[in-house]
C-alpha cells in the first residue's frame, strides 16, 4: 500500500505558517488540515481568517517558485454553516479554497461538528443533488466524505444516486473510513475495503504519536491481498494537542513523532542531511518514550471515565512498549 498523504489536522494561531511550510518542504506527503468553523472562529483548532490569509500567502510563496518540485498539501475541513452550504448547492466559499492553496476539501457532515444533519430527513435527495452540483463545478478540488453511521445518508446517498441514475462516480470524490464521527477516538478494527473500490480511501480515529506504527500495520492487514497497491491517507487531530504555557496549541513536535514513526514504517523518508544512521537507537528510543508519556494522559482519562477495556489495552501497550525500550537499549550496550 502506498501512502499518498499524511494528515496533520487542527492548525490554528498558536503556530506560524512559516513552520508548516518547512515541515513540507521537507516531508511533502504532509498535508496540514485547516478547520473551518465560523461560529468558533479564532478559538483553538479554529484559525482566524488573517492566520488563514497569512497561510495563504506563505503557501502560495512556495507553490509558485520553479525551484520547488513539491506543492504544499492544504486540506479544509468544512464544519458547521460551510457544510449546510454545499448541502445547500452554495459553493461561494468553496471556490475560493482553490485560490488560497488548498486542494482538498472534507464535508464534516456530523452534529458534533455544528451541522444540521436535519436536511437528510426533509429533503434527502436534494441534499445529495446539491452536493454532486458543487463537485461537478469544482474539479480542480477533491472532495472528502467522512463514511460512518452519522454521515450515512450522505455517503451511501451519493453511491445509491449514482448508480440509479447511470451516473459515473465522482472521480474527484473520496472517503475517509472514521467511526469517530470526528471525536478521536481509536477503533477497535479497522474495515476491509472492498476489492475494486473505485474511490480512495482515508483512515482516521484515534491515531497519534503513540500507535501510528500498529495502526498502519492494522490497515495494511485489513487490505485484500489483491488489493496491496491501493493509494491511502490517514489523518489525525485530536492527539496532536498539548497543553504549553496554558494554551491550547498545535504540537509540532507530536507532529515530528509521527512523521519518524511513518518513516521507520517505510511509507516515506527522511532527507538525506536530516538522516542520522549512527543514531538509530537513540532516536526510536526518545520517540518510545514521547508515546509512553501519551499513553499515561490517554490512560488517566480513561479511567476518569471508567472506560475498563481501554484501559487493559493501553496497559498492555505501555508494557510492550517498555519491553521494545529496554530490548534497543541492550542493543546499545552491546555495541
Amino acid at each position: 500500500m502506498k501512502l499518498h498523504a499524511l494528515g496533520l489536522c487542527g492548525v490554528d494561531d498558536s503556530v506560524h505558517p512559516n513552520q508548516l511550510v518547512m515541515y513540507a518542504h521537507l516531508y511533502p506527503l504532509v498535508e496540514f488540515g485547516v478547520l473551518f468553523r465560523p461560529d468558533r472562529e479564532g478559538q483553538p483548532r479554529y484559525p482566524t481568517k488573517e492566520w488563514v490569509g497569512l497561510l495563504s500567502e506563505t503557501a502560495g510563496a512556495k507553490n509558485h517558485n520553479r525551484l520547488n518540485r513539491n506543492k504544499m498539501k492544504l486540506a479544509a475541513h468544512l464544519c458547521e454553516r460551510r457544510v449546510d452550504e454545499v448541502l445547500r448547492g452554495d459553493d461561494s466559499f468553496v471556490s475560493e479554497l482553490y485560490e488560497w492553496g488548498f486542494g482538498r476539501v472534507q464535508i464534516n457532515a456530523t452534529a458534533v461538528n455544528g451541522v444540521d444533519t436535519s436536511v437528510f430527513d426533509k429533503h434527502p435527495t436534494a441534499g445529495i443533488e446539491n452536493f454532486l452540483a458543487v463537485v461537478h463545478q469544482h474539479p480542480e478540488l477533491e472532495f472528502i466524505l467522512q463514511k460512518n453511521d452519522e454521515t450515512k445518508p450522505l455517503w451511501e446517498g451519493v453511491l445509491i444516486y449514482t448508480n440509479n441514475n447511470n451516473i459515473e462516480f465522482p472521480p474527484n470524490v473520496s472517503m475517509l473510513l472514521d467511526e469517530s464521527k470526528g471525536t478521536g477516538v481509536l477503533p477497535t478494527t479497522w474495515p476491509p475495503i472492498s476489492p475494486g473500490t473505485s474511490y480512495k480511501i482515508g483512515y482516521a480515529g484515534g491515531i497519534g504519536p503513540s500507535n501510528v506504527s500498529n495502526v498502519l500495520s492494522k490497515i495494511h492487514e485489513a487490505v485484500a491481498v489483491g488489493d496491496r497497491d491501493r493509494e491511502f491517507w490517514i489523518d489525525m487531530e485530536s492527539s496532536l494537542r498539548s497543553q504549553k504555557n496554558g494554551r491550547d496549541v498545535f504540537d509540532l513536535d507530536k507532529c515530528y513523532t509521527v512523521i519518524m514513526e511513518v518513516c521507520r514504517g517505510g511509507y516515506f523518508s527522511h532527507p538525506q542531511f536530516l538522516i542520522s544512521p549512527s543514531r538509530p537507537e537513540e532516536d526510536r528510543i526518545v520517540t518510545l518514550k514521547e508515546s509512553i508519556k501519551t499513553l499515561e494522559k490517554e490512560f488517566e482519562d480513561m479511567a476518569s471515565n471508567r472506560n475498563l477495556d481501554r484501559v487493559i489495552e493501553i496497559a498492555s501497550e505501555r508494557e510492550k512498549i517498555k519491553e521494545k525500550i529496554q530490548q534497543l537499549e541492550s542493543r546499545k550496550l552491546a555495541k
